[in-house]
């Protein structure tokens, strides 16, 4: 099992595929990154060698990817919170911040339903 920016990246697989399992990295990155490494991205991981695994290693390095990644989003999330802008509002109160509408849908952000007991009607 290759090893490559602190993740386990499956042995079974694809390269371009097993790339994806770093957070940062997509399909087209993890393309870009086999090409520069000058790896075929058919490849199996199983099948890399010790230098091309080197040579993906400093590839990867080149990105911003994983902790440091995750770091800068939520360093974003809290600047818009702390600004007071539209979208840190949305993100403060746990809703969507680009334009859907929430009256049916949106259960990821809003969470589980919370049912709303209906007004008992008077009679006379």
């Amino acid at each position: 099992m290759a090893r490559i920016a602190g993740i386990d990246i499956p042995k079974n697989k694809r390269g371009v595929i097993a790339l994806t399992y770093i957070f940062g990295i997509g399909r087209s990155r993890a393309k870009e990154v086999l090409a520069a490494a000058k790896v075929d991205e058919s490849k199996k991981v199983q099948d890399w060698n010790d230098e091309e695994i080197a040579a993906i290693r400093e590839q990867v390095g080149t990105f911003t990817i994983e902790g440091e990644l995750r770091s800068e989003t939520q360093l974003s999330i809290k600047r818009l919170m702390d600004i007071g802008c539209y979208r840190g509002i949305r993100h403060r109160s746990g809703l969507p911040l680009r334009g859907q509408r929430t009256k049916n849908n949106s259960r990821t952000r809003k969470g589980k339903r919370k049912t709303v007991a209906n007004k008992k009607i008077a009679t006379k």
